[in-house]
């Protein structure tokens, strides 16, 4: 009689987590940061139908890497949250903390009660009335839950984005300027590799416009930003 094939806990874990990073490595580059007014999302997508940055709520957006169809159902599942939160009590009470808290879960279940870990890693981000109350929630795979501060690198090279990122990045800094540190850092992966404006996904958190303060920057839009921050 053979016996049962084991493994321990702690290497199906192991084995899990490298999974789902192999995965999330595999896809391109997202970056967050603030800005003057607001936080910027940016992201290596030349797609213009399978987004990688939405909304959330009013003041609330997402930010993803790794599947594609993993992490829209998360998304689809937080914007259900939110609208049924800001119905049955008050739009003011959906927030981006309470939202992080929902994909951790969830997250954190499907890490530990499945075979098979979603391969994702997630931002979400709240504008506030200024920069000291802007909040940035980052959420790996196995719902680890990460307060961020001033900006974010996900997916791809992650580390040679984030690094790029450190030497760059500057408090407060005008939208053209975030832009174009932003594109700066993801190219940091490839040196002879140069994003156009068609190549980008961005998107913003404006705390300057008024109720849904969500806005998605067209190609134009970008290449004008992009030349002002070179001017």
């Amino acid at each position: 009689m053979s016996m049962p094939f084991y493994v321990s806990p702690e290497q199906q874990m192991k084995d899990k987590a490298d999974y789902a990073r192999k995965g999330i490595a595999r896809g391109r580059s997202v970056v967050v940061l603030q800005y003057a007014d607001g936080i910027l999302f940016v992201a290596d997508n030349p797609s213009r139908a399978l987004h990688k940055i939405s909304e959330i709520y009013d003041r609330i957006a997402f930010a993803a890497v790794g599947k594609y169809n993993e992490f829209e159902n998360l998304r689809l599942g937080g914007v259900r949250y939110a609208d049924v939160n800001g119905y049955q009590y008050d739009r003011r009470d959906v927030t981006a903390r309470g939202l992080a808290n929902v994909y951790a879960q969830s997250l954190g279940t499907i890490f530990t009660e499945t075979n098979k870990p979603y391969e994702v890693e997630l931002v979400v981000a709240e504008v506030g009335e200024d920069s000291g109350t802007d909040q940035i929630y980052r959420l790996t795979f196995d719902g680890s839950v990460a307060d961020e501060h001033g900006y974010v690198a996900m997916g791809g090279q992650a580390e040679a984005v984030a690094q790029s990122l450190k030497d760059r990045y500057q408090e407060g800094a005008p939208l053209a300027d975030a832009l174009r540190t932003a594109v700066r850092a993801l190219e940091a992966q490839d040196s002879e590799r140069r994003l156009a404006a068609e190549s980008l996904e961005v998107a913003v958190l404006d705390r300057n416009r008024e109720h849904r303060l969500f806005k998605r920057l067209p190609a134009a839009r970008i290449e004008e930003l992009l030349g002002a921050a070179d001017a």
